[in-house]
């Protein structure tokens, strides 16, 4: 957008402060001309525009250092919605650790049934967390060809389609109470 700190804006905070300083520096200088001009009677249409290039000037220096105050202010009030944000992630985590540790060892328990191998009940875990071939691949340090050959395991052995319903053969059982299941197909509750 524009200069002036809007979002997208083509300058970072301390090169906007440095071209708001020359810009007030233009000013003063243009301003300071000015003067001395009208002292030794210099044609009006010099004096007005100079005139016109110290305001000119004097506008810039202020809509950029306008811009990098709200920058500054938007900064700040995304920083404390994020540490906020962080906060309560951290909570939710805390109080629902001894369910998810349950569910975690629930569906360990149910990967031991269908005989995954150890790297096959990895990349399970991962597909279930929702990483893609090459995250798993990155994050266990194989080949994305060794993951999708492992993926491909995963489904043969469990009996199931793909990675859609590897999540709702674990996940399905975890909507809200009052939701309506996906057994009635109207949309209503029973």
């Amino acid at each position: 957008m524009d200069l002036a700190g809007e979002p997208g804006g083509a300058l970072p905070g301390h090169e906007r402060t440095v071209i708001a300083g020359v810009l007030a520096l233009i000013a003063l200088l243009a301003a300071m001309d000015l003067l001395i001009d009208l002292r030794e009677g210099v044609t009006p249409w010099h004096v007005l525009t100079e005139g016109m290039v110290a305001v000119l000037a004097c506008l810039g220096a202020f809509h950029l250092l306008r811009g990098a105050w709200r920058l500054r202010r938007r900064l700040e009030a995304q920083d404390r919605d994020f540490s906020a944000f962080r906060l309560q992630a951290e909570a939710w985590r805390m109080g629902s650790r001894k369910y998810l540790d349950g569910l975690s060892r629930s569906i360990d328990l149910q990967l031991d049934q269908w005989q995954l191998s150890v790297a096959e009940k990895d990349v399970a875990f991962l597909l279930l967390k929702g990483l893609s071939l090459k995250e798993i691949a990155a994050a266990r340090g194989t080949t994305e060809k060794t993951a999708r050959v492992q993926s491909s395991a995963v489904y043969a052995k469990s009996g199931l389609a793909g990675r859609s319903e590897l999540s709702a053969f674990f996940l399905e059982d975890l909507l809200p109470p009052g939701t309506a299941s996906a057994d009635t197909g109207s949309g209503e509750l029973p």
